[in-house]
């Protein structure tokens, strides 16, 4: 079973976490699930970029983004090559390090 590593973020995870994942889920839904309140403003539907997520770590185990997310990640806050809409990243079978960039574009932010 895979590992996701959370790299220290100062209000999701101000002491960064580590948590077994389930390889067919999104980066998203399990950080959801185990209590790292990432921004998702779209509900997941790949409209947005508010899930943006770097994966330091376990980039290739993760399934190819398609044109619809590439051409949202351009709009991202801080992106870099190894961005992903976290909604989208499907976890494989390799552990992962991901880093949740400190902004998003989402101005209006709700609380979950």
């Amino acid at each position: 079973m895979p590992k996701i590593t959370v790299l220290p973020h100062p209000e999701l995870a101000p002491n960064g976490t580590e948590f077994d994942a389930t390889p067919g889920k999104s980066i998203c839904e399990e950080l959801l699930d185990h209590g790292v309140e990432i921004e998702h403003a779209c509900e997941m539907s790949a409209a947005c970029t508010t899930c943006h997520c770097i994966v330091r770590k376990g980039l290739d185990s993760l399934n190819e983004p398609d044109d619809t997310e590439e051409d949202l990640l351009d709009r991202a806050w801080g992106l870099t090559p190894q961005s992903r809409l976290s909604c989208q990243a499907i976890v494989g079978q390799e552990d992962l390090t991901v880093e949740i960039p400190r902004y998003s574009i989402n101005h209006a932010r709700e609380n979950h």
